[in-house]
């Protein structure tokens, strides 16, 4: 008797699942055990490496997992909290029948020596254990052939990344990349007829106590993104499915920062990125759904266009696995170094907080501490402020608190985006190009101006200040201002920098770093 120990780790879903499929179909498989192992995203004592709403979302992705497991295949999910090596040995021992543990690739440095490392517990007298890695499902490339690959190169646009697609899947009678259709939701699922439990076994149920007894104060509110794969097809069936004339017409470049005008939690853009971030819904799906509408007639084309978008995606994971130090400012080929300054906590923390003085970065940040998203015009803006724009702080400062509460939160991507819009990789827009923190209606970060309602519903201190000053309210009249209820450096805080003389400064900052 065999036992596949299938372990989920970034597709919490069982569509498109190719691990789940091959467990499920294989005839060397008598039996499934699906397991997720927490290692460090939920930490003690609060010490979580996970903010409020990536914990919120896992746990609600995992509970979804669960159900589904149960409900489709009649499988437990089982999930073990502690170090990956330690707790796939203490599992693979509890065992009583032959063990093949089965997993989908990951090309984060720590989890490809991970993979190194359960080779050799195969390897060490253990007859009865075997491991199979299976190739990324996580994207659309095979990206460790693709590195791999003699023609690879690092790519650094659009045009570099339609060659390494032209090289690695073709295209079909269409003139479409030859992508292969998403595998459905296997029939059977062969449960085991008896489960042991473990002492490191956790229930869901006990993280959601943990989030209830760490976030009191915040899970009686209304959350805006809910975790798990069936939210993920619903959210793909309303918002790209049933509209192929919005798939088609889609141009991210000219998407709203400040979402949509009658809801500031809803973005102007599909807002699916959580879901592929966490693997509840799969890369090819979305993929699929779109190239449908495209069949309909003329679409956008890359990068613009939602494939153009899935493409970078791509690009970032190539990267991440290509380039040597990729998520350092040091010892990182695609990383130019600059003289940032040194930490500087009460800018850290007025921007982290949004309370800059700054209204369209703060409602930003306010946005994303609330409900973990935020656009990626927005991230543009706030990013370039706490870079090379404003503040002068180190791109990894920002990333660290984008990682900590992003619920599309990815190692590859999050590197990827702050290294690109802080002006340091080679890929970045150049240094000079400084995103205005106080938009007006023709600002390239695409802001409703006319009626602020996004600065209101975020910044509620300026929820009745004319539109005319809401952008820069230190500006207006001190009669406007108590008028409006919000009198600043008092009820709402003045601009931490000079916007014009710190950006001044810090270009010739830039400059200088660039030629040392």
């Amino acid at each position: 008797m065999t036992t596949a120990v299938v372990w989920f780790r970034k597709c919490l879903r069982i569509h498109d699942n190719a691990v789940l499929s091959w467990a499920c179909e294989s005839d060397e498989v008598d039996s499934v055990l699906p397991v997720f192992i927490m290692n460090e995203e939920i930490g003690a004592e609060g010490d979580n490496k996970f903010g409020f709403n990536r914990t919120r979302f896992l746990v609600e992705s995992l509970r979804d997992l669960s159900d589904s497991l149960e409900r489709e295949l009649g499988l437990k999910l089982m999930i073990l909290k502690g170090a990956y090596l330690e707790t796939i040995d203490t599992l693979i021992d509890s065992l009583e029948d032959d063990a093949f543990l089965a997993y989908e690739y990951c090309s984060e440095p720590e989890i490809l020596l991970l993979s190194v490392e359960i080779n050799d517990l195969g390897s060490s007298g253990r007859t009865a254990f075997r491991s199979r890695a299976f190739p990324a499902s996580h994207t659309l490339l095979d990206i460790e052939k693709t590195v791999r690959s003699p023609t690879y190169s690092n790519p650094k646009s659009m045009k570099d990344m339609e060659r390494i697609f032209r090289n690695q899947f073709g295209t079909n009678e269409i003139g479409f990349y030859d992508i292969k259709d998403p595998l459905p939701v296997p029939e059977i699922g062969k449960p085991m007829a008896e489960l042991k439990s473990l002492h490191n076994e956790i229930e869901i149920s006990y993280l959601e106590d943990y989030l209830l007894s760490q976030y009191p104060e915040r899970m009686g509110k209304d959350q805006y993104f809910h975790g798990g794969e069936g939210e993920a097809l619903e959210r793909l069936a309303r918002k790209v499915t049933a509209r192929p004339a919005y798939v088609n017409n889609f141009r991210k470049p000219k998407t709203y920062s400040t979402n949509l005008q009658e809801d500031p939690r809803e973005p102007s853009t599909t807002g699916l990125s959580p879901y592929l971030s966490t693997g509840c819904l799969s890369i090819r799906k979305i993929w699929k759904e779109c190239e449908k509408s495209y069949l309909s007639g003329e679409h956008s084309q890359p990068p613009e266009s939602l494939h153009g978008q899935m493409m970078f995606r791509e690009m970032f994971y190539l990267l991440s696995r290509s380039v040597i130090n990729w998520d350092k400012s040091t010892g990182n080929e695609n990383c130019k170094e600059i003289n940032w300054d040194d930490f500087d906590r009460s800018k850290m923390e007025s921007w982290e907080s949004g309370m800059t003085g700054y209204p369209f970065i703060d409602a930003m940040m306010r946005q994303l501490d609330e409900t973990g998203w935020m656009h990626h015009l927005g991230r543009h803006a706030v990013s370039c402020f706490l870079t090379r724009g404003q503040l002068w702080q180190s791109w990894t400062r920002g990333r660290d608190v984008f990682e900590r509460k992003l619920v599309d939160s990815d190692w590859a991507i999050n590197n990827g985006n702050w290294l690109w819009l802080a002006g340091v990789a080679p890929f970045s827009m150049p240094y000079y190009r400084v995103y205005n923190p106080c938009p007006d209606s023709k600002s390239s970060l695409n802001v409703e101006t006319e009626l602020a309602e996004f600065v209101r519903h975020w910044v509620p201190e300026l929820k009745d200040f004319p539109s005319r000053y809401i952008f820069e309210p230190h500006l207006a009249p001190l009669p406007i201002q108590i008028s409006s209820g919000c009198v600043i450096g008092k009820d709402y805080p003045l601009p931490i920098v000079d916007r014009k003389d710190s950006r001044k400064k810090n270009l010739a900052r830039f400059k200088i770093s660039l030629q040392n």
